[in-house]
């Protein structure tokens, strides 16, 4: 599978905001958005302004960096959120909030989505007690994610968990207890511009 290549710090004064695609590093002066929170390139300082088209090519992008998926495949989502019932938008935060990476970085299991992404490829992590290694495989309400090696997982320092994920530390596992709903919606990107882009 293709994979986002290049300085992630730069994605992110690309887009102009925090993606956090270094996890915890995106917290400290280290961050290049701290330090040069501008685009990159030589006229990254300049400031144009922006046509609807680019607002919501911008918008698709960062949903894109944020959960490190290819175009081929997020087009894929889109087109299935707008197939399915309800809002287009709402839908389609569900199906990128329902994936097996996020939800373990969302649990605190991971510092980034990138490294959820090859701790779920490595076969550290189970579904039902059953070993899964496919990152994008969709997890729905009542379903189990256990580490196979709870020594083998840090846990994210100061990582708050979503009200749709509850932990059972005793037992040293997650359960996703329902479905995201735009109420828990709080990342760095809109989704409805994403819509408005494929819909042309």
């Amino acid at each position: 599978m293709s994979r986002i290549h290049g300085p992630k710090c730069k994605l992110c004064r690309r887009a102009g905001v925090k993606l956090y695609l270094k996890g915890t590093r995106c917290d400290t002066e280290k961050c290049a958005m701290n330090k040069r929170p501008y685009a990159p390139g030589q006229h990254g300082s300049r400031r144009s302004r922006k046509s609807e088209y680019a607002e919501q090519l911008r918008e698709k992008q960062k949903a894109k960096w944020i959960y490190g998926i290819m175009e081929r495949q997020f087009r894929r989502y889109v087109a299935e959120a707008m197939d399915g019932e309800g809002v287009a938008g709402e839908n389609l935060y569900r199906i990128l909030e329902s994936r097996i990476d996020n939800v373990v970085y969302r649990s605190g299991l991971a510092v980034s989505r990138a490294q959820a992404r090859q701790m779920v490829r490595s076969g550290l992590f189970m579904v039902n007690d059953k070993v899964v290694m496919t990152p994008s495989l969709m997890v729905g309400p009542g379903d189990v994610i256990k580490p196979v090696d709870f020594s083998k997982v840090h846990l994210r320092e100061g990582f708050v968990l979503p009200e749709w994920i509850s932990a059972n530390v005793k037992e040293r596992y997650v359960k996703y207890e329902r479905i995201p709903t735009m109420e828990d919606f709080n990342e760095n990107y809109e989704v409805q511009p994403i819509i408005d882009f494929y819909s042309r």
